[in-house]
C-alpha cells in the first residue's frame, strides 16, 4: 500500500490543525505554505487535511479536495485520487468531501473565517507567490449567516439585488451594499468580510462606507455608489423564489459492483444490515450523494466507486451544488446515519481506561498511594461553589421552604425549586433548578414550574433556568448539593393523596422499615444515595450499598468498587444515621440473613461500568415555521387561568409542563400537537462570534442541553426557549441517542454563565455591546474595536490541566448554616478538549490557585497576597500529611468546630485539624499530628467526626 501513497503525505496528520496541498500544472502535488491557506486559486485543484484532537479516542481526520472553476478534469482528478491516497496514509479512518467552487460545504468554509475568496489565475510554488493577481474594482456577493459564501459577480448594476449583500471593493474605499430582503446577521457577516478584505488587500488603510438598498441618493456615500455604475437606477424587483421540498426525504441505495456498474438495491427501508463490508455503495439523496466504503475493500476498488459516483454526476448533468461526501465503514457522519432507520447506537468506553486502571495498581504494589489516577479535566468546577443554596418542596397551592439541615434529603415523590446564589464577576448569580421526582404527580411538575417562574422572575436578574428529571441530575446539581439523600416515597400532600387513592402501598422512607441505598459520587464533598429497590437485582458490583432492615445494618461492597467508594460509604452512613453500627459485608461473602432481607439471591450486574465516551460539544442554530409559533402563542393565551405571570421567558414552559403532563399525558403527544416546520443546522468550528443576537441556538454537550437567547431573537422564539429544546431532543440531529429527559439549560445573552462561556474563547466585552448583530460589528470595523486581551478568559479548549478555574475546592460554613464546597473534583460539567480548538496550542502550566473564591480571591477568582496567606501556607505545609505545626496559623478548637458560633472563615475546612497548636491538637486526638496523618484516610475522618471538625 505504502508504494500507492505520494511521499508528500509523508508525516500528513502528525498534528493538529489544517494542512493543504495543491496540484500544479505538471500534475504533482506541492505543500501550501500555511501564509497563503485560504487563498484558493480558481485554475487549480487542491487537497486540504483537516485534523482534530478530541477530548477522547484518536485523532479525527477530514479531507477535502476543491476544484477550481477554471481547473481541467485531469487535475481534478488527480486531486480526487491524491484525496484517497491520503485517507490510506491515515489508516482509513477520514471522511472525505468534494469541493466545487462557490458552492463549498459550511463545514471547510467553516476552516478559512471569514471567508474564502477565490483568486483568478494559478499557484505557482516556484516563486512562492500566486500568479495572476492584481488589484482590480471588484463587486462579491455575500451569503451566509454564520460562515461565508463569497463569489465575484460581474461588475455590473444588473448584479445587484435585493435578497443579498454585496461588497464594492474600489482602490481607495470598500462599499457594503445591503438588499432590503438581506438578515441583519447576513449583513453583519458581510462586514468580517470587508474588515479583512481591507486589511489584507489595503493594509488596513482605506474607508469603509455602508450603503442600504433604497437610501436616498443624496446621502455623499450613496452618490459615490452610484457613480461606479453609471448613476442611480432602481434595481427591478426580483421574482420571489420559492423552493420545492418534498414531502419526505429522497433517498435510494446502489451497490457499485466490480464491473463499474450501480445496481439498485432492494428495500421498502434502509438498514445498516443492507452494507456489506467487502463493497462499496453509493447513497444518492438529490442534493447530496454519499460513498460508503466497506473496510475490507481495496484502493483500487474505492477509486473506481469515487470515479462511477462523479461520472454520474456529469453524465445526468447534476448541479455543481450537489455534494459528494466519502465515507468509510464505522465513520458514517450523522447525516448519513439519518436516512437509516434505527441505526444501532455503539457505545465504545475509552480504550485507555484499563489500561490506566493496570498503572494505578502497579503503582500501588510499589508503596505509592494513588488516587485511581483521576482524569484532572473531568474534575473541575466552573462556578463559585461557595454560595447560597435554598431549597422548597412543593405542597399544594404554595412552596414549603425546607429547613436547612433537611435541604439535601430530596423524595422521588415530590418535585423541588432548588435556587442557588454565587459570587460572579462583581455581581450575584443565580440558578434555579425545577427537579421533577420520577414519582411525582403531574400537578406538583406543573407547579414546580410555575413556582420556579415566580421566584425567578423576583430575582430580576435574568438568572439561568433548568428542568431535571430525577435519574437525569447534570452534575452540577450534585457539585451544588455536595450531599444529596433521595428517598423513596413522598411527603406532598399530592402525592398521599394519589397513592390512597390507587392504593398503592406507600414506600416512603422509614427508619423502621427495609431500605437499601446505593452510595455513589466522586469525592466527600459530591456524594450521593440513592434509595433502590430493595431486592437482589439493585445491586451492582460497581457500587458499595446501605441495607438497613428492622434489625441490622449491612455495607455491601462491591468487588469492583474502589477505595474512594469505600470512604464515600463510611461517610454517608454517618450522615444518614451517626449512631447505626453496620456489619460490613463483602461480594461473595454474604450471610443468608442478608439475602432474606432482599427476598432471595438473584443475578445481578457484575460488570465493571465504564464511562461512557463524551463526544465533544456542538452548537446548533434553530428555526421553526411561523404554523408552530402561532400555535403555540394560542394555546399559551387561552390557558391563563393556568399561566402564572410572570417572564414570558418560562410562559411556555409551564404551558408545556401542564398540557404535558395534564391534557396529553406524553411526551410525543405534546410534540404532535405542536406541528410545524422545525430547521436544525450546524455551525463548525463554532466560536463567540457565533452567538448572533438575532439568534436562539443550541449547545449540545450530550448529557445536557444549553438553549441560548440572543436579546435580539424574535419574542416568540423566547418563548418557546424549553419547546425548542424539546424538539431538539426529539430531532436528535447527530442521530446519537439523546434522551428525552436530558437536562435543559435556558440562558440568556449577557448573562451566561462560566460553565456556558468555557466553551468558547470568551470576551466578555461583546457580550455587553448595544445593537443588533450589524450595528456591534459596524462599530469594531469604524475603529471601537474592543480590547479583546483584556477581557478574554480562557476558554474549555485551550487550558492546560494546571490551569484551575474560579471555584476550586475550598468549604466554610455559609450564611445559611450548610456546608458549602467547590470541590476539585466536582465538575459542574465535562471539560473537553473539541475539534473546534484544534489549531489552539495548549498555554503554558500556571500556577494552580488553591482557594479560589476564598478570603484571598476575589470575586472572579483572582489571586490576592496568595503568597502572603499564612493561613494558607499551614494548609500547603500539611497537604502531603506532615506535620504542620511549625509557622502556621494557630486558631483554638472553639473556633475550628463546625458547630462553633464563631467560625473562622479563612481556613480549608477540610484541614480543619492543621490549625490546632500541638497541646491542644494531643489534648484532643491523643496523639501527634504525625501520628494522626499517618492514619488511613477512613480514620482520621472518623476522629474527625466524632471531634465536630469534619
Amino acid at each position: 500500500m505504502s508504494k500507492q501513497i505520494d511521499s508528500v503525505f509523508d508525516g500528513a496528520g502528525a498534528k493538529p490543525g489544517l494542512e493543504i496541498w495543491c496540484v500544479e500544472k505538471q500534475l504533482r502535488l506541492v505543500p501550501v505554505p500555511k501564509s497563503l491557506h485560504g487563498k484558493f486559486y480558481s485554475g487549480n485543484s487542491y487537497v486540504v487535511l483537516s485534523t482534530v484532537l478530541p477530548r477522547s479516542g484518536p485523532p479525527q481526520h477530514d479531507i477535502h479536495y476543491w476544484l477550481g472553476k477554471d481547473a481541467n478534469e485531469v487535475e481534478s482528478t488527480l486531486a480526487s485520487d491524491k484525496a484517497l491516497e491520503l485517507d490510506s496514509a491515515l489508516g482509513s479512518c477520514t471522511v472525505q468531501y468534494r469541493e466545487v467552487q462557490g458552492q463549498e460545504t459550511e463545514k471547510f468554509l467553516s476552516y478559512f473565517k471569514p471567508c474564502v475568496i477565490p483568486i483568478e489565475g494559478v499557484f505557482s510554488s516556484d516563486s512562492g507567490q500566486l500568479n495572476g493577481e492584481s488589484y482590480k474594482i471588484s463587486l462579491l456577493t455575500c451569503k451566509g449567516e454564520h460562515v461565508v459564501s463569497v463569489k465575484e459577480v460581474p461588475f455590473s448594476r444588473s448584479s445587484l439585488n435585493h435578497n443579498d449583500v454585496f461588497i464594492l471593493d474600489t482602490a481607495s474605499k470598500i462599499f457594503l451594499f445591503s438588499g432590503c430582503n438581506s438578515s441583519t446577521q447576513e449583513r453583519a457577516k458581510a462586514l468580517e468580510v470587508v474588515q479583512y478584505i481591507k486589511e489584507n488587500k489595503h493594509g488596513g488603510k482605506c474607508e469603509v462606507a455602508t450603503v442600504e438598498d433604497g437610501k436616498l441618493v443624496g446621502d455623499p456615500e450613496v452618490g459615490e455608489f452610484w457613480s461606479f455604475f453609471g448613476g442611480y437606477a432602481p434595481i427591478p424587483r426580483d421574482s420571489p423564489c420559492v423552493e420545492k421540498q418534498s414531502d419526505s426525504p429522497f433517498s435510494q441505495l446502489f451497490w457499485i459492483t466490480a464491473q463499474a456498474k450501480l445496481c439498485p438495491c432492494e428495500g421498502s427501508s434502509l438498514n445498516k444490515e443492507m452494507l456489506e463490508t467487502n463493497k462499496c455503495y453509493m447513497l444518492d439523496c438529490g442534493a447530496e450523494i454519499f460513498v460508503w466504503m466497506g473496510r475490507n475493500t481495496s484502493i483500487t476498488e474505492r477509486k473506481k466507486s469515487i470515479s462511477v459516483t462523479e461520472d454520474l454526476l456529469r453524465n445526468q448533468g447534476r448541479s455543481m451544488a450537489t455534494h459528494l461526501t466519502f465515507l468509510t465503514e464505522g465513520l458514517e457522519t450523522s447525516i448519513f446515519r439519518s436516512y437509516f432507520k434505527n441505526w444501532p447506537q455503539v457505545v465504545e468506553p475509552k480504550l485507555y481506561e484499563e489500561g490506566r486502571g493496570k498503572v494505578a495498581a502497579i503503582f500501588k504494589q510499589q508503596g505509592y498511594d494513588v488516587k485511581e489516577l483521576p482524569d484532572e479535566e473531568d474534575c473541575q468546577p466552573y462556578i463559585n461553589c461557595r454560595g447560597k443554596l435554598k431549597v422548597w418542596r412543593i405542597n399544594g397551592e404554595q412552596p414549603t421552604l425546607i429547613p436547612d439541615p433537611e435541604q439535601t434529603k430530596l423524595f422521588s415523590g415530590d418535585c423541588y425549586i432548588v435556587q442557588y446564589t454565587y459570587p460572579g464577576n462583581g455581581r450575584d448569580e443565580h440558578l434555579f433548578y425545577a427537579w421533577l421526582g420520577r414519582d411525582s404527580v403531574p400537578d406538583d411538575r406543573a407547579d414546580a414550574i410555575s413556582h420556579m417562574n415566580a421566584i425567578a422572575d423576583s430575582s430580576k436578574r435574568d438568572p439561568v433556568l433548568v428542568q431535571v428529571i430525577q435519574d437525569k441530575e447534570p452534575l452540577l446539581f450534585f457539585s451544588i448539593f455536595q450531599t444529596v439523600i433521595i428517598f423513596k416515597g413522598g411527603l406532598s400532600k399530592r402525592y398521599k393523596n394519589l397513592i390512597a387513592e390507587k392504593g398503592i402501598l406507600d414506600e416512603t422512607y422509614d427508619e423502621q422499615k427495609t431500605a437499601l441505598f446505593r452510595v455513589q459520587g466522586i469525592s466527600p464533598e459530591n456524594m450521593q444515595a440513592i434509595q433502590v429497590d430493595q431486592v437482589s437485582n439493585s445491586l451492582n458490583s460497581s457500587y458499595c450499598y446501605i441495607l438497613q432492615t428492622g434489625t441490622s445494618i449491612f455495607t455491601w461492597i462491591g468487588n469492583l468498587s474502589s477505595t474512594v467508594d469505600h470512604s464515600l460509604l463510611d461517610r454517608m452512613l454517618e450522615l444518614i444515621n451517626p449512631t447505626w453500627q453496620p456489619i460490613s459485608v463483602r461480594e461473595g461473602s454474604e450471610p443468608d440473613i442478608f439475602w432474606n432481607a432482599l427476598g432471595g439471591k438473584t443475578e445481578y450486574p457484575r460488570q465493571k461500568e465504564l464511562k461512557q465516551h463524551v463526544e465533544d460539544p456542538h452548537l446548533f442554530t434553530l428555526t421553526c415555521a411561523d404554523g408552530m409559533q402561532n400555535t403555540l402563542s394560542n394555546f399559551i393565551h387561552s390557558r391563563d387561568d393556568v399561566l402564572c405571570l410572570g417572564s414570558e421567558l418560562l410562559q411556555v414552559l409551564i404551558a408545556v409542563k401542564f398540557f404535558l403532563m395534564v391534557g396529553f399525558g406524553s411526551y410525543a403527544a405534546w410534540l404532535n400537537f405542536v406541528a410545524g416546520d422545525f430547521k436544525v443546522k450546524e455551525i463548525y468550528n463554532f466560536a463567540q462570534d457565533d452567538l448572533t443576537t438575532e439568534d436562539v441556538l443550541i449547545l449540545d454537550c450530550h448529557e445536557e442541553i444549553h438553549v441560548w437567547i440572543g436579546s435580539h431573537s424574535n419574542v416568540k422564539s423566547k418563548q418557546q426557549a424549553i419547546l425548542l429544546g424539546m424538539k431538539f431532543l426529539q430531532t436528535d440531529p447527530l442521530v446519537e441517542g439523546l434522551s428525552s429527559e436530558t437536562p435543559i439549560y435556558v440562558i440568556t445573552e449577557g448573562r451566561e454563565p462560566l460553565f456556558f462561556t468555557r466553551f468558547f474563547e470568551w470576551d466578555s466585552s461583546k457580550a455587553n455591546m448595544h445593537g443588533n448583530s450589524f450595528e456591534r460589528r459596524l462599530a469594531i470595523l469604524k475603529g471601537k474595536k474592543q480590547n479583546l486581551e483584556v477581557h478574554t478568559s480562557k476558554s474549555w479548549k485551550a487550558s492546560s490541566k494546571e490551569t484551575t478555574p474560579d471555584g476550586l475546592r475550598s468549604k466554610s460554613v455559609s450564611s445559611n448554616g450548610r456546608n458549602s464546597t467547590s470541590p476539585v473534583s466536582s465538575a459542574s460539567v465535562t471539560h473537553f478538549n473539541s475539534s473546534t480548538n484544534c489549531q489552539i496550542s495548549t498555554p503554558a502550566p500556571t500556577a494552580r490557585k488553591l482557594f479560589p473564591g476564598s478570603p484571598f480571591h476575589d470575586s472572579a477568582g483572582s489571586p490576592k497576597a496568595e503568597a502572603e496567606s499564612p493561613s494558607q501556607a499551614a494548609v500547603l505545609a500539611q497537604v502531603d500529611g506532615n506535620d504542620a505545626s511549625e509557622n502556621s496559623v494557630i486558631y483554638p478548637y472553639e473556633r475550628l468546630k463546625v458547630n462553633s458560633s464563631d467560625p473562622v472563615t479563612d481556613i480549608d475546612v477540610t484541614k480543619r485539624e492543621g490549625y490546632l497548636c500541638d497541646e491542644e491538637f494531643q489534648e484532643k486526638f491523643g496523639m501527634r499530628k504525625k501520628a494522626f496523618y499517618e492514619l488511613p484516610k477512613w480514620r482520621q475522618n472518623k476522629l474527625k467526626i466524632s471531634l465536630h471538625l469534619f
